[in-house]
C-alpha cells in the first residue's frame, strides 16, 4: 500500500460550552491547528503518484476560506467544534474529492491530536 500526506495549518477560536464552567475549553479560546490528510492507494496513476499533491491545493483553498481566524463554532453549525468533529469533518470533505482519503488527523496542539480513519 503507498500512502502520503499533507499537512495544512489555520488557526481558529472556538468554545465547548457544554463542559462545566471550570473546564478550560468551556472557556471561549483557539489553536493552530494543523490538518493532515492521508492518501493511499495499491497502485500509482500513470504519473507514478498516489494522487499529485498540486491538486490538494483545492483543500488549502477550503480551509482557508472557511475555517481559517473564524470562530468554529459559527463555521460548524450543530456540530461540536472538537478535534474529533474536525477530523471527520476533513475527512468527508476530501474523500468526497479524493477517493483516495484513507484518513485525517487534527492536531490542536504539538502534543494532542485526533484521527479520524474509517
Amino acid at each position: 500500500m503507498y500512502r502520503i500526506t499533507k499537512e495544512f495549518h489555520f488557526s481558529a477560536s472556538h468554545q465547548l460550552g457544554h463542559l462545566p464552567a471550570d473546564h478550560q475549553c468551556a472557556r471561549l479560546h483557539g489553536h493552530n491547528y494543523i490538518v493532515v490528510v492521508e492518501l493511499a492507494g495499491e497502485t500509482l496513476n500513470a504519473d507514478g503518484f498516489v494522487r499529485d499533491y498540486h491538486e490538494l491545493k483545492v483543500l488549502k483553498a477550503y480551509i482557508d476560506d472557511h475555517f481559517d481566524h473564524r470562530h468554529l463554532n459559527d463555521v460548524l453549525g450543530s456540530t461540536m467544534s472538537t478535534a474529533e468533529n474536525l477530523a471527520r469533518h476533513f475527512y468527508d470533505w476530501c474523500k468526497a474529492r479524493f477517493p483516495e482519503t484513507a484518513a485525517v488527523r487534527v492536531s490542536e496542539t504539538p502534543k494532542t491530536w485526533a484521527e479520524y480513519r474509517p
